[in-house]
């Protein structure tokens, strides 16, 4: 057992608690308050000046897919040969050997969201995982999390050089459209068939996974970047009802109200960036307060490796300074991100019952001075400074 004492708690699930204890046992919190009793024979964490949170989440990143150091030999996170590609899965393309791993425990950021990239229609599957482990299976605390969509630039363009479609706005929409109103007859056939225990249902693993999009068990991940793409995305969503979330949101300012009016997450960024392409032509560290000021639930991303992940508190810093309020920045890190990609029941707050994921800074984490001096992850010490 585990008791971290002394330290400012904050729970992300109530206020702070000065001078609090928290307890940890077979890799989950056992309890967290203020004057709790301290078993024998456990093992003390002197956390007095220090800051305790729960580990930081990032929603969206290709951490141990767009692999640091090698090259394009390590780069796996886009099949660039099809458009429509629903039936990939992150989970076999994530090398856990990858440096972000030992950087993000590092930098606090103990549970990331990571999955393919932009270049095709429908991407693929995304994954929620742990950043510390040897066996990525092990590491899983959701799969699949998420299924990946593009709107805008990225698609157009692979596949418009390879005068393929999609090469514009609506053919990309098309594309979508078609393979949603697929895997509605597939489900329907399905429906249909499972009732003949004779019959030999041949599957379709491309349709399967549209079909838990379909009966909402997964959301669409719409990387989306300009406000007509995000309306776009939200369209559609409306049109086949099913849940979407929207990844870099970067024009979402501009159409607040109509993502607070259908309650659409947004998970805002990476803004550390230059204005690398048209769609960045608006990017600013203002966006997510504007939005979390209008009701949208925001978390704050890094898309590692376009901003190194261990960088994620210096996004909710600079997010802060352009107007967000603190609060409303630490839980973008920590309860948002884990109540978006639906893992909140293990991650995200420091309250009994869940994963004991926890880091304790030596300074408050929104200061660019602050470092961990202890990182645990699901019960263990895997960082001490």
């Amino acid at each position: 057992m585990i008791a971290v004492v002394d330290g400012k708690i904050y729970t992300m699930a109530g206020a702070p608690i000065d001078k609090g204890v928290l307890l940890i046992e077979y890799g989950k919190i056992l309890d967290v308050g203020e004057e709790l009793e301290i078993p024998k024979d456990c093992q003390i964490i002197d956390a007095k000046g220090k800051f305790v949170f729960p580990g930081f989440i990032d929603a969206h990143t290709h951490v141990g897919i767009f692999e640091e150091v090698i090259g394009e030999v390590g780069e796996d996170g886009n099949e660039w040969t099809d458009p429509v590609t629903p039936h990939l899965r992150a989970i076999d393309a994530v090398n856990p050997r990858d440096k972000a791993f030992e950087d993000a425990v590092k930098g606090g950021i103990t549970c990331v969201f990571t999955g393919p990239g932009s270049a095709n229609v429908i991407g693929g599957q995304s994954i929620a995982i742990k950043t510390h482990g040897h066996i990525i299976d092990k590491m899983v605390v959701k799969a699949p999390a998420g299924l990946k969509v593009a709107f805008g630039e990225n698609p157009k363009r692979v596949y418009g050089e390879q005068k393929k479609m999609p090469s514009t706005r609506m053919g990309t929409a098309a594309l979508l459209r078609e393979t949603l109103v697929k895997a509605q007859n597939y489900k329907a056939k399905l429906e249909s068939e499972i009732s003949n225990p004779d019959k030999v249902i041949e599957r379709d693993l491309k349709l399967e996974i549209l079909c838990d999009v379909l009966d909402k068990k997964i959301p669409i991940r719409a990387h989306a970047h300009r406000a007509d793409d995000i309306l776009t995305a939200i369209r559609i969503a409306r049109e086949f009802d099913v849940n979407i979330v929207i990844e870099h949101c970067t024009e979402g300012h501009l159409i607040a109200e109509v993502l607070a009016e259908y309650n659409i997450p947004a998970v805002v960024g990476p803004s550390l960036v230059s204005r690398a392409k048209y769609e960045l032509k608006d990017v600013s560290f203002a966006t997510p307060g504007l939005l979390a000021n209008k009701g949208v639930k925001v978390a704050l991303i890094t898309d590692h490796p376009v901003i190194p992940v261990q960088y994620l508190p210096i996004c909710a810093a600079l997010a802060v300074k352009e107007g967000m309020r603190e609060e409303d920045a630490l839980a973008a890190i920590t309860i948002n991100p884990a109540e978006i990609i639906g893992i909140s029941d293990q991650v995200g707050s420091l309250e009994k019952g869940k994963d004991a994921d926890v880091v304790i800074w030596d300074g408050f984490p929104l200061d660019i001075k602050a470092r961990p001096s202890h990182v645990i992850i699901d019960g263990k010490i895997v960082f001490s400074a």
